[in-house]
């Protein structure tokens, strides 16, 4: 037999290239609910926050997401939404997921004792951008116009009593999402190792699905408790915890 051409044949097959199906799509659109910050000076000086948002803009700071990335926020208690666009990811508290300009705050009619919100990553070629293009150049030209009413902003360096005064109420019912698993023994597995590393108690497991098991801290009826055990397992470097109302 002759081994040579056997050799050559083989070399040549393995080289034909293999056309990849292009029709898969592995992306997935960044999405996150949590408390937002609504941009203040004082933070800024104080140095809470690292970089300026203009209080007119409809500019966010947001530290997963690159500059001049386009964002769907929404209010999750009133459910309005707005187009808005990512200056920079700047430094902020890790508990909060967004710093927001009060133009924004002002346009979602938002909560400042409870801002609670959704960031949506949007692609530009989406039909949603397509869509409300007009509305955002037009809502944008308005915003750098008109004056912003003052918005009054929590002191994040106040005591921990006197954040808790407004927000304790039987409506503040929140969940720290943690991880989803595809198998109950990995979401064990992290349950247990939040419970013995961390020394958390509150460690639950809930079966969405015979294929989705989330893991998560709670429920917890006020902020200090909330911000507390958020703040603890940030050493787990999970990307994208969120904090879900129940």
């Amino acid at each position: 037999m002759n081994y040579k051409y056997i050799i050559i044949f083989f070399f040549l097959f393995s080289c034909v290239p293999v056309k990849k199906d292009t029709s898969i799509v592995f992306s997935q659109n960044y999405i996150n609910s949590g408390f937002a910050i609504v941009f203040n000076e004082d933070l800024y000086l104080k140095n809470i926050i690292s970089k300026k948002v203009d209080e007119r803009s409809l500019n966010i700071l947001q530290r997963n997401l690159k500059k001049n990335t386009k964002v769907k926020i929404t209010n999750n208690i009133n459910g309005k939404s707005i187009i808005a666009t990512v200056i920079n990811k700047g430094k902020y508290p890790y508990f909060y997921n967004a710093v927001i300009s009060k133009r924004i705050a002002k346009e979602l009619e938002l909560n400042i004792d409870e801002p609670y919100i959704q960031i949506l990553e949007i692609n530009e070629n989406s039909t949603f951008i397509a869509s409300k293009a007009k509305t955002y150049d037009e809502e944008r030209e308005v915003a750098e116009k008109a004056p912003v009413e003052e918005i009054g902003i929590k002191d994040l360096n106040t005591s921990k009593n006197n954040e808790n005064t407004k927000i304790t109420k039987s409506s503040f019912k929140y969940v720290i999402k943690i991880a989803d698993f595809y198998f109950f023994n990995s979401a064990k597995t992290l349950s247990d190792r939040i419970k013995n590393e961390l020394t958390i108690k509150h460690v639950k497991i809930n079966e969405i699905s015979t294929t989705k098991f989330r893991v998560y801290l709670g429920p917890f009826d006020n902020l200090i408790d909330l911000r507390s055990n958020f703040e603890k397992i940030l050493d787990l470097n999970f990307e994208n915890i969120e904090i879900i109302k129940l």
